[in-house]
């Protein structure tokens, strides 16, 4: 099963609630935040109080992405905000497998990150323990930016570790995602896209959603 998780980079964030209504409408799965420190990466966009007062307002899943340096000082903080899913960036922890277990401990599904330039193979050791793997084919960071063909190889090789393991483990794809690159990433294992400007900038997100699913 295809999910979609738009990104609300993308969207009117002076109406947040009313866009997450309205992709909620449009059939996406689950809502993407990316949260940003401008350290790990140099944006920054939102946090914590966002989070929470969104979570009083809507059902949705909540996907968060933490683009932030040792995720395990804010872990429990996100969960408390309303996290149902927590992303990390392997390249921002020293210790990958006790963020996993943290985030475990508070019942909620973790999912660790790798850049464009990180070998995919480098969190093979914790698979066992994610819930989901986000591939990012565009640096992380902002939005808008052009899909990585090159990521393709790494999505790839990480479903064919997946199945050969006999995980269940979701491989999430973030970056330049529209319908002919949601296409190529489904062709080689993905199955949880996240898209920002493709939906929140379409006049029929129904049909965008639709078309990344498909």
């Amino acid at each position: 099963m295809i999910k979609v998780s738009p990104s609300v980079l993308a969207c009117d964030l002076s109406r947040l609630l009313d866009e997450v209504k309205s992709i909620e409408a449009a059939g996406a799965d689950m809502v993407h935040l990316d949260v940003m420190d401008g350290m790990f990466v140099t944006n920054i966009s939102f946090g914590l109080p966002v989070i929470a007062s969104l979570r009083k307002n809507t059902d949705m899943f909540f996907d968060v992405h933490l683009m932030i340096d040792r995720p395990e000082r804010y872990v429990d903080r996100f969960i408390e905000a309303g996290a149902d899913l927590v992303t990390f960036h392997y390249e921002a922890t020293d210790d990958p497998e006790s963020v996993l277990d943290i985030i475990h401990t508070r019942g909620k599904k973790a999912g660790i990150s790798v850049k464009p330039g990180t070998p995919v193979e480098d969190i093979y050791p914790f698979l066992n323990k994610c819930d989901l793997v986000l591939v990012m084919t565009v640096e992380p960071g902002y939005g808008g930016q052009a899909f990585i063909p090159e990521s393709l190889k790494k999505i790839e090789s990480l479903r064919q570790e997946i199945d050969k393991r006999g995980l269940a483990v979701d491989i999430q794809v973030d970056g330049g995602i529209n319908a002919e690159t949601a296409e190529m990433v489904k062709n080689v294992g993905a199955n949880n896209l996240v898209a920002g400007s493709y939906i929140f900038k379409s006049s029929d997100r129904k049909n965008a959603i639709d078309l990344i699913k498909k």
